[in-house]
């Protein structure tokens, strides 16, 4: 089990692990053959007293979405979903089966998504849901581009720069002053320009996604413990992403069960 924990884990190779175990290669060939079929034990995770979670999804060579929920505190992951997508029906297994099971938490942190958002106040009406200032940063320079050509999106641009800025009360009434005096003057001009043109329609979206995230964006000035992004969670699934690269060749039935045993395995490290 240990030589196929590093297998999982630290992504060594066959190779490597002969050199380590000094066994053979068949033989640490039929260890990861072994294991990699096992059915995975299910995650011990006391679940009354995780209160702050992340919760984000991605793919896996554009094929099955992998959906992970994260204890923010820990880093350790709560529950997960393989080969579902990022929607309404999954986030309420998802939410509903942990909730089942004494899951009741203050805060969780998401992007954007409105499936999610939905199945959370259906699932908990009173969490507090932090929207992942990263995602509001990089979608809004997104559309505005990296060199906006109207007054309204280099100005619009600037006050995205600043979202990360916000590490005070004092600073966000300041973010917030900025994008009000900013909204006053370019809100209704934005508003009327043609949604078919591209860049116009570009920075309506802009706009609008401030005007909507704005209310779910600082929480975590009022309680250190819940965390302001995702990051942790992307850095999981960026961690998992090279691992499994590392293992060229695993074939698709055998992905599942690799990431699978990877969670397991990393919750109890």
């Amino acid at each position: 089990m240990i030589w196929f924990a590093e297998w999982v884990v630290e992504g060594y190779s066959v190779r490597q692990l002969v050199r380590i175990s000094r066994r053979g290669v068949w033989k640490i060939k039929q260890i990861i053959n072994y294991w990699i079929h096992q059915p995975v034990p299910a995650l011990t995770v006391n679940l009354s007293k995780i209160k702050y979670l992340i919760f984000d999804g991605t793919y896996f060579r554009h094929e099955n979405c992998f959906i992970l929920l994260l204890d923010s505190i820990t880093g350790k992951a709560v529950d997960y979903l393989y080969g579902a997508r990022e929607n309404f029906a999954s986030a309420c297994k998802i939410f509903g089966r942990n909730k089942e099971h004494g899951l009741n938490p203050i805060a969780i942190t998401v992007d954007g998504n409105s499936e999610v958002i939905r199945a959370l106040k259906q699932v908990w009406p009173d969490i507090i849901i932090q929207r992942c200032l990263a995602h509001i940063q990089r979608q809004g320079l997104s559309w505005l581009r990296k060199y906006p050509k109207s007054e309204a999106a280099k100005k619009l641009r600037k006050i995205y720069l600043t979202i990360f800025h916000a590490t005070s009360h004092e600073s966000r009434d300041e973010f917030l002053d900025i994008f009000e005096q900013w909204e006053k003057k370019y809100g209704e001009i934005v508003k009327s320009l043609p949604a078919k043109d591209k860049v116009c329609g570009d920075l309506q979206r802009a706009r609008s996604l401030i005007l909507h995230a704005r209310p779910h964006m600082f929480y975590y000035l009022d309680n250190p413990k819940i965390s302001p992004t995702t990051n942790m969670i992307e850095g999981y699934f960026s961690h998992i992403k090279i691992r499994y690269q590392q293992h060229r060749g695993l074939s698709k039935n055998i992905r599942p069960k690799y990431l699978f045993w990877y969670i397991y395995l990393k919750n109890k490290s």
